[in-house]
């Protein structure tokens, strides 16, 4: 089986890419295990291809048409739509999120679609394509709202996939992920981004700004259930999804405090004490427009599982980071 996997240079891209061939095979649509022969990792920068013959690490603008034709065949089954720009990033600079996230997006899965071999497709959504007033909990069928231009190129990625999906060009499957908590590596400009920055620069021995109210509440997945969650939507049934091809990814419900008061608990106070409080207008709007709780039973009963705790997150940061407490 060939997979494909766009931002494959990216965190999440090759954290994706070294479980897949740990695993060495993946379900194919009728729930059979089948070798995973090719991996193919396509980012604008080269990602590292582990030293595995089955690796091959292509470098290009996933929104040109001619880089696409390179790595999409009629032999591509799977492909993980990863590569996007970031929130904060996309709303900075509008032409580029619209770029990446929309149009990129319509050129793979008409790519796909002139392939004509319906390969399964698996795009990352965001807790962004909700917003306004929304109730307390988000339900997986919310009326999408987004307040931002990420969340709104995301949104329409969404519906887009979902059409193909209905005219047989591709087998989409829509995973929503929460804010992705704890990355490692340097701040980047999502405005998520202190959700990792208040744990990672403190373990460091670094001073954290957090830019957002300790009232803030979050919805929160790890890296390691990410990955096992995409690797799961992927082996997902189709006819289990139906016309609905979007699934709210489990996470955690966490408010800020509640994620220093966690860091306090698993690493002490001194390590606690190293963030620093400076309110940002610009980023508290973005992430207060997103929910902070959803209703994931849909995924759950669907085999998917999230976090159990905050404390865990940071626990298993630490563990597979090999960190030393400062």
């Amino acid at each position: 089986m060939k997979v494909l996997i766009t931002g494959g240079a990216g965190f999440l891209g090759q954290r994706l890419a070294r479980e897949l061939l740990t695993r060495g095979v993946v379900k194919d649509e009728r729930g059979r295990p089948q070798a995973i022969t090719e991996l193919v990792l396509l980012d604008v920068v080269h990602g590292s291809d582990f030293g595995d013959r089955r690796v091959r690490s292509e470098v290009g603008d996933i929104a040109e048409r001619g880089v696409l034709d390179r790595v999409i065949d009629n032999s591509t089954a799977a492909i993980f739509h990863l590569a996007a720009i970031v929130s904060g990033q996309a709303e900075a600079d509008f032409d580029l999120g619209m770029r990446i996230n929309l149009d990129a997006s319509r050129l793979l899965l008409e790519t796909c679609r002139q392939r004509g071999h319906t390969p399964r497709v698996v795009f990352t959504s965001s807790v962004a394509v909700y917003g306004g007033d929304l109730p307390e909990v988000v339900q997986n069928d919310t009326a999408l709202n987004p307040q931002s231009s990420y969340g709104a190129q995301k949104a329409i990625a969404e519906l887009l996939l979902n059409d193909y999906t209905r005219r047989g060009f591709v087998d989409g499957r829509v995973l929503r992920l929460p804010t992705i908590s704890v990355r490692p590596g340097k701040p980047n400009a999502a405005a998520s981004s202190f959700a990792s920055g208040i744990v990672r620069e403190p373990l460091n021995g670094e001073t954290a700004v957090c830019p957002v109210a300790g009232s803030t509440r979050v919805w929160l997945l790890s890296p390691r259930k990410a990955i096992e969650s995409l690797i799961a939507g992927l082996e997902l049934d189709s006819a289990a999804l139906g016309n609905q091809r979007a699934l709210n990814l489990p996470g955690i419900s966490v408010s800020v405090d509640e994620m220093v008061a966690a860091l306090r608990d698993v690493a002490g106070e001194e390590v606690a004490g190293r963030i620093v409080w400076a309110p940002d207008a610009r980023v508290e709007k973005i992430v207060g427009s997103w929910p902070g709780q959803w209703d994931a039973s849909r995924a759950e009963r669907l085999g998917l599982s999230g976090d159990r705790s905050f404390a865990d997150v940071i626990r298993s940061y630490i563990a597979d980071e090999g960190i030393s407490i400062r």
